[in-house]
């Protein structure tokens, strides 16, 4: 009873701050987001008081959770949430596609312009597809390699919904030009406080539950996601450091500036990639491809050095986004270096995955859901060269600033961390809500070749486009002056824009096939009656001895 009266007390603390917030505003977007902090403390607060079992209470009988039980809750609500956050993050990466093909698609509406729809998808796509599908994995990873329920179950609930909140501030927040403008780092810095508060409380909940364990190791699994959520609290904190401009307002000045302050920008987008794009979902290869694969992993000692490997060199790689800038040129070649030596654990832990599935790699044939994780490890390794390969000063003057970072960023994001959630989301949904199997596996295998040919698509095209550009725009006439301007570089690569958004349309339709399916499954529709995958056909008449031929 006291700890319902004490969070409802705090719930409507935040109540009434937010409505003061928002009637002191001094610019409009503030307000709004008040408005919104205010709705969401009162669905909390009402929630609060409706939950609270006071009858109970009264009568000295309190509910507690069945400790035979693993506390899948908040898992199931993430899993939808990653189903959820990943269809409106691919639908406006399609969106902006098109925007970037045909101009005109963005109506002269600054609310839907580019500049402010990009930062949208690319926040839908890693922190709400991404960041709720790793909360999910790493809250069912963790207790059954710990053999433990969850420590703080309150917490974890409101480690989901603050995570909600976050997300939702942040994309409004782009819609109303509401930025800091810099990558992966846009939310301004009251949504940062907010994450900041949510993000010690997902690192307090992993950390007691592995200090509750019953299992007397770590798995390698668990080392992996604590690498990423206590190296992104320190990048966040860093990168985010800013002065308000007023207490009541949606604008800040960065405490560092100038080359300073491109430095920490890269340090954190860079080991942003490295341990919440890498690192968190390794910690799901590592879990889960076992698991399907019914293998164990193939060298438990090459996982432990590609961990320490891996986290001991990314955090060095960020300046060599900053390649022929103002930055110091040893602290460029330091980038370069440091990156280059990335490809080493990055293919020892794709060796890792693959050679997992020794003796089993028959199963390729009738399980597309390994198939995804297969394909996931393929494009880690595809990406993990292509990343150290475009640090290099040379491939960099070229690469730079063309689409060919994009047709990289997206082979690793679309292959690698798209293919791995999907084979995950596929894995947990049959088991959290107690199904058989998935409702259809036939629309697994056309998510699976619908996913891997848009990819293609997709990262051919910005390949093309970005060594086009390259190449155009260092090219130089007999006079010494540039060739082509930099309009006729644009009309050269337009076609490739087309066949980008066409590949974004192939992953859209294998997405939207996956959340179908999922829905199905979840609303406990039977299993689809399908022909199995991979079944020769067989005829029992014809499978008879051959009569001998008769005497002439």
């Amino acid at each position: 009873m006291e700890m319902v009266l004490l969070r409802s007390g705090v719930w409507f603390a935040a109540l009434v701050l937010a409505v003061v917030a928002s009637a002191l505003a001094v610019d409009w977007a503030f307000a709004v987001h008040m408005v919104i902090c205010a709705i969401a403390a009162g669905i909390a607060l009402v929630v609060t008081l409706r939950g609270g079992n006071f009858d109970a209470a009264a009568a000295k009988v309190l509910r507690s959770p069945d400790p035979g039980k693993y506390d899948d809750e908040v898992i199931r609500w993430a899993v939808i949430a990653t189903v959820f956050w990943g269809m409106a993050g691919f639908l406006a990466g399609l969106y902006i596609a098109l925007e970037m093909a045909f101009p005109a698609l963005n109506f002269g509406l600054e609310y839907i312009n580019f500049g402010r729809l990009r930062p949208l998808h690319t926040s839908a796509v890693i922190f709400a597809f991404g960041g709720n599908a790793l909360i999910a994995t790493s809250f069912y990873v963790v207790q059954r390699t710990c053999r433990a329920r969850l420590a703080f179950p309150g917490l974890a609930r409101f480690v989901f919904w603050g995570y909600q909140l976050f997300i939702v501030l942040a994309a409004t927040g782009y819609l109303m030009g509401v930025t800091q403008g810099k990558e992966y780092a846009e939310p301004e810095w009251y949504v940062d406080l907010w994450l900041t508060v949510v993000w010690v409380s997902y690192l307090a909940v992993f950390v007691f539950t592995i200090l509750r364990r019953s299992e007397p190791h770590i798995y390698v699994a668990n080392w992996f996601y604590l690498s990423f959520i206590l190296t992104v609290a320190m990048l966040h904190l860093v990168n985010n450091a800013a002065i308000p401009v007023s207490w009541f307002g949606s604008h800040s000045i960065s405490l560092a500036g100038g080359v300073q302050g491109a430095l920490i920008e890269w340090w954190y987008g860079h080991n942003a990639v490295g341990f919440f794009l890498t690192a968190g979902f390794l910690g799901m290869m590592y879990y889960f491809v076992p698991k399907q694969a019914e293998r164990p992993v193939y060298s438990y000692r090459l996982s432990i050095i590609h961990f320490w490997a891996l986290i001991f060199l990314y955090i060095w790689a960020g300046p060599h986004h900053l390649h022929y800038t103002a930055l110091p040129d040893w602290a460029q070649t330091l980038g370069m270096v440091f990156s280059v030596m990335l490809w080493m654990p990055s293919w020892g832990g794709m060796i890792n995955g693959l050679m997992t599935l020794n003796g089993a790699w028959d199963k390729l044939r009738t399980d597309p859901i390994l198939r995804m994780f297969v394909m996931s490890l393929a494009f880690y390794g595809m990406s993990t060269f292509e990343g150290p390969m475009m640090s290099i000063k040379s491939v960099n003057s070229l690469s730079h600033y063309s689409d060919w970072t994009i047709g990289h960023v997206h082979s690793g994001a679309l292959g690698w961390n798209g293919m791995v959630t999907f084979g995950a989301l596929y894995y947990l949904v049959p088991r959290l809500w107690g199904r058989t199997r998935m409702y259809s596996l036939r629309m697994i295998n056309w998510h699976f070749w619908l996913a891997t040919l848009g990819i293609v698509f997709y990262a051919a095209s910005m390949w093309v486009a970005g060594l086009t550009e390259g190449l155009m725009w260092r090219e130089y006439g007999a006079d010494g002056y540039l060739v082509n301007s930099f309009a006729e570089t644009v009309a050269a690569v337009h076609p490739m824009y087309v066949l980008r958004a066409f590949g974004g349309l192939l992953y859209l339709t294998g997405a939207s096939l996956m959340a179908w399916n999922i829905a199905r499954t979840i609303m406990g529709h039977a299993p689809r009656e399908e022909t199995p995958l991979g079944q020769i056909a067989y005829d029992p008449a014809r499978d008879v001895p051959l009569q001998p031929a008769a005497a002439i």
